[in-house]
Formats: C-alpha cells, structure tokens, sequence
C-alpha cells in the first residue's frame, strides 16, 4: 500500500477525534441530537483548523444509516462513502475555480430534486468568498427559500468578503487558531501510534512554525520524518526550519537576567553559528519574556505545560516585574532596526546590550562610573540666537571639583537639569544587625534591606509587615492589595533568608490583610521622595546653578533631579 501523508492519514473521521474547537463541536452536538437543525451553515478561520473537517463529519451525522446524530456509526454505506470521498449527495465545491456565475447556475438547478440516495443533498462549498456577485445573487434566492431535502455547508477563509445576505441566512462558526499546547499534544500522540522516535523541543518547534494550523503542523511533521530519516529530533527541525534552537533563547535571557555581558555575548556567539534568522530569534526572546511576565503577573494564566516551565519559572524568580517590561519594549522595538542595519548580527548585539545597558541602576557599590560627590550636568541643544557665555565664567568651581560643566549654553525660559547626588552613609547610618530576641514590628524595615532576596520575593518582603514572633515562627501580614504575585514558595523563601540573617532556623507565616504600618517599600519611595526633595533643595542652593539660572534666566527642572544613594 502506497504511503499516505499525516494530515489525510490522521484526519479526524468523528467529532470526538477532533482536536480543538471545543465550542463549535458542543454547538452542532447540542443540535443534532435535539434535532434542531439549519439549513446552512458557514464555518469560518485560518487554513488548517478543521472547517472542512467539520463539514465532513457534520455530513456522516446527517446521512447515517441509522439515524441523525452526532456520533455517526462510520460503518454504514452512506458513512463509508462520504469517508471515501464517493457519496453521490454530498455535492463538494471549490469556489476558487468554479467562481462564474454559469457554474453556480448549473449547480443550483439541481437544488430541487430530491436525493439519490442519503437522507439530504449536502452542498459543501469550500472557499465561499471567491465567488461572484452574480453567483451571490444566485445562490441568495436559494439560501432564502432553500427545499427541505437540502443542506448548504459553507467554508471561509476570509468571512469579509462576504455579502451581508448570505451571512444573516447562515448559522456562522468561528474556528480558532489551535494553540502550540495542543498542537504538541496531538502531534505526541500521532507519532506515538505511528511509532516515530521523537523529542518534545522538535514538537514544540514545529507547533510554533505551524501558526495554528494543525493541517500544516502535519504537514511540517512529515517533512521533518523525511529530514530526520525516520525521527523527529530538534537538531533536525532546527535546521529544516531555519529556526534557532530554544535553549539559545533561555541562556541569553538568563545572561541577560543576570547582567553578565561576557555571558550574553558568548550566547549570542554560539547561536550566530546557527545562521539563524535574527527578527524570528528576537521574536522568540519576546515570546518568552512574555510568558514571564504572565507568570509574575497572572501565574494561573500560565499553562505548566508550556515549552521550558521551569526555566521561565527560574527566569521570573530572577527579574523584577520592571526589568521584564523594559526587556520586552527594548527588544520589540529593536526588531524595527534590524531592517535598517546594514549588518542584522551587529543590529541584534545592540539591541540586547541597550537592553543591559538600560538596566536601571541597583546601587551596588561595584559600580564606579559616577562622581562621588554632587555632580550637575546641564545639556540641551542651543537655539538659534542664543548668546554665547564663557564656559570659564561658570565652571571654574566644577573643574576645581573634578565634576562635569556645563556642555551647551542657551537662554530657554526653563534649563532641564540632571543631576546625580551619591552621597556615602555615615558611621551611624551603617546597617547592623538585629538579634532575634530583640526583633519587633518596628525593626522590620532594616532587616529587610539586609537580606539576600530579590525579583518577586523581593516584591512580598517588601509589601509585608512583621506582626509577631511565636517560637521559632515569625508572622507577616501581606499588603491584600500586592497578593496576586504570592505563592507558597515565598514563604519557604522568607524562611530561609531570615534564618539565614538571624543564624537561627525560623518558620515564615504569611497571612493577607491590611498593613496599618509602614511597609519596606513605602518606607522606600518615602526615603526617595525625601532624598530628592534635599537634592533640589541643594541645587537650587548652589552658586554655580543660581548663577547658571541668573544668567540664562532659567529655572530648574526638578522632574530631571535624580538623587542616587
């Protein structure tokens, strides 16, 4: 017997085969056995997703021997005739080709005579739309006054097209883009039966390349058993379909989580010798921040079966809500440059070093690329007309102070101003530790700047009050307002940083409700908001920015105050 491809081979002969369009199959169920039938139906979506499928099958349920149903026996002689494509009342039409209104005429006129041999005469018409407006009109008189005996089965993929009459006479269905979840899972079964080695990183490319259509999703599979010589292997379907592999993905968004740069360009290195397509490649690193950002944001949205779950879990216990965001807006705006670079690897590596480059700055003490003390740094392009001032007039104390000038002169009526203020902590304003027995609500907020926590752990310590300590348990109440983000996990976690701070195995109780003091992270944006009132305040105090602003007649822009330390 000669082969036959996957999508005919596997093609779902019932309702109960089908995988997907849950909501349309419960719809023609419902009807069919409660006998409450249309005359014409359109089903309409994407290449691939079942609407003929559906209008075969909804076909057998009509015409079975034993009766209409919604479970066709599939062995009868009308079943096994419409399944071989030979059931003399079940008329297939592509109107792709047969678009003139002659053919709709010849194929109308017909519409009145009874059936040969099934219980009703079936006009299954495939791409509906190509047809034209005289056929239209044709087959609007029909729809509108349609003989008993006689089923129309309509088939779109493009439903805009359609006139506004034939849509009002039809029952519409909306077949929907099947997701890469099921379309893997279906694929596992169907090579499992057909007894295809395989492994789950090859399926999930090929369920991503598919775009929702399981037709092509087979199609693509086959393709890829030929390529594999027999086996479906990710280094097989990598290189079939010119995509990258995922685990390139996941260690440049690691490397770039981390803000390792040497790390991040040794991983673009070796995915480089892909050769891969690198819009797709920033395409799938936006696919993935995006599922991390669900998984931070709205865990339960988030399919445990997606591709790499636990590296995207990994992955959101690392970042910060705003790293991810930012990420995502770099690299999706980035993919604009790529068409404009003469070069896409060099495009690619800077969009990603803009994505490191941008990472908002942590206040780690290892970074030395600031003054340290006040730093005040005027820029803005000078406007046409402006008067020229001696830079030595203004700068003499700043270049005393080995601080950054003045870079431009103009006279607008507002100066934007960034400043930089990193001041060093004081003897007295070192942290120090707490011992146990002495640890209270009020101490909370200074412990919590000395524990070794970050990205969403970090985000529930913060928005949580220290209550009370019972034995060896210390219980916090969580901000109800900042829960969606909670799980168990965080609890463990609490729980071993504090043991870890206090050199004592403590238990974390987290409970929800309202914080009636002051949390880590308001004590936070208050000692911000205080620190760059100061710094305003010591600006416009100073003699080089009021002589700056006498000059010019300017103001400070106290929005571009950043105070840092």
């Amino acid at each position: 017997m000669s082969y036959q491809v996957l999508a005919r081979k596997w093609r779902p002969r019932f309702f109960s085969e089908m995988a997907g369009q849950e909501h349309v199959l419960q719809a023609l169920s419902n009807a069919l056995d409660n006998n409450r039938l249309h005359h014409a139906y359109l089903f309409t979506g994407t290449r691939g997703v079942g609407k003929t499928t559906i209008a075969r099958i909804l076909s057998k349920c009509l015409n079975c021997d034993l009766g209409i149903r919604s479970a066709p026996c599939g062995e009868c002689s009308s079943c096994s005739e419409i399944a071989e494509g030979r059931f003399i009342d079940l008329i297939e039409v592509d109107a792709a080709s047969k678009t003139k209104i002659d053919d709709t005429r010849d194929l109308l006129d017909k519409v009145h005579y009874a059936p040969s041999r099934g219980r009703f005469k079936i006009y299954l018409i495939d791409e509906v739309h190509m047809l034209s407006t005289h056929s239209f009109n044709a087959l609007l008189k029909t729809l509108e006054e349609p003989p008993p005996h006689v089923k129309f089965l309509l088939a779109t993929t493009d439903p805009q097209k359609l006139p506004v009459t034939i849509l009002s006479r039809c029952l519409q269905f909306n077949l929907k883009n099947l997701s890469p979840e099921r379309i893997v899972e279906h694929l596992k079964l169907v090579l499992t039966e057909e007894a295809t080695p395989f492994d789950d990183s090859a399926l999930w490319a090929l369920a991503r390349a598919a775009d929702g259509s399981m037709r092509d999703a087979l199609s693509l599979t086959d393709q890829a058993i030929g390529h594999g010589n027999g086996s479906v292997l990710a280094e097989h379907v990598n290189v079939m379909l010119g995509t990258i592999e995922r685990s390139h993905v996941i260690d440049i968004c690691q490397a770039l989580a981390a803000a390792d740069g040497t790390a991040l360009m040794t991983r673009i290195a070796l995915m480089a010798e892909q050769a891969p397509d690198y819009q797709a490649a920033l395409g799938d690193i936006l696919s993935l921040w995006h599922q991390v950002a669900i998984l931070q944001t709205v865990p339960d949205a988030l399919d445990s079966g997606v591709e790499n779950y636990a590296d995207i879990v990994h992955l959101a216990a690392l970042v910060s809500r705003e790293d991810v965001q930012l990420y995502y807006q770099i690299c999706l705006l980035g993919r604009n440059d790529l068409a404009l670079a003469p070069d896409a690897r060099v495009a690619f590596d800077m969009v990603l070093l803009r994505a490191l480059a941008f990472r908002p700055y942590t206040g780690s003490p290892a970074r030395t690329d600031q003054p340290t003390g006040a730093a005040t740094t005027l820029r803005e392009d000078p406007p046409v007309g402006s008067r020229d001032v001696p830079v030595s007039e203004l700068t003499n104390e700043a270049r005393a102070a080995n601080e950054p000038a003045v870079t431009s002169l103009q006279t607008p009526s507002e100066v934007p101003i960034q400043a930089v203020i990193q001041s060093l902590p004081s003897a007295d304003e070192l942290p120090r530790s707490v011992a146990l027995n002495d640890f209270s609500p009020h101490h909370w907020i200074e412990v919590r700047k000395q524990l070794e926590i970050g990205a969403s752990l970090g985000e529930i310590a913060s928005h949580c009050v220290f209550s009370h300590r019972d034995a060896d348990q210390l219980h916090f109440i969580l901000d109800s307002a900042h829960t969606s983000l909670f799980t168990a996990q965080h609890q463990d976690g609490m729980a071993e940083a504090l043991s870890k701070y206090f050199a004592h195995t403590l238990n974390a109780v987290v409970t929800f409700g309202e914080t009636s003091i002051e949390t880590p992270r308001d004590a936070a944006l208050r000692e911000t908001a205080e620190r760059h009132r100061d710094a305003v305040e010591s600006l416009n105090a100073d003699p080089e920015v009021v002589k700056f602003k006498r000059v010019f007649n300017g103001t400070l822009d106290s929005k571009s105050v950043v105070p840092k330390g």
